[in-house]
């Protein structure tokens, strides 16, 4: 079960995540993303294409940091692996939520492969000041 105060955080408002996976050759990657929770799962949409989604192909392991827009020393990390992908219709409406909470409109990028909803069930949570 994902901690209430920090599902409360990803799934409301404006606040950005950093999502960190590993790539093959070792190294890490982050990208800052908007981020959704759910009861059990941090959640984020990307391309199926695109290298964060490959890596966790090979490498279920994720980090999350999430950060509260109108206090960076309100924050919660949370580690886990991914229990599920989501493809197809759901997933493209996914991201036009995630659109319209951030930024008032469907999402307008253009989608150069599928769009894909990963749900990470967390190993280890923490947060500060939430």
């Amino acid at each position: 079960m994902l901690d209430p105060a920090i599902k409360k955080l990803a799934s409301t408002g404006k606040n950005f995540g950093t999502v960190c996976v590993m790539l093959p050759n070792g190294q890490i990657a982050s990208h800052v993303m908007w981020v959704d929770a759910d009861d059990e799962h941090m959640i984020f949409n990307t391309e199926v294409h695109r290298a964060k989604f490959k890596a966790l192909e090979a490498n279920p392991q994720v980090t999350f940091s999430v950060w509260d827009s109108e206090n960076a020393y309100a924050y919660a990390e949370v580690r886990g692996h991914v229990v599920q992908t989501i493809r197809g219709d759901e997933a493209r409406a996914h991201i036009d939520a995630l659109s319209q909470r951030y930024l008032g409109t469907d999402y307008r990028n253009p989608i150069q492969s599928e769009r894909v909803i990963v749900k990470v069930a967390p190993d280890r949570q923490r947060s500060s000041n939430l």
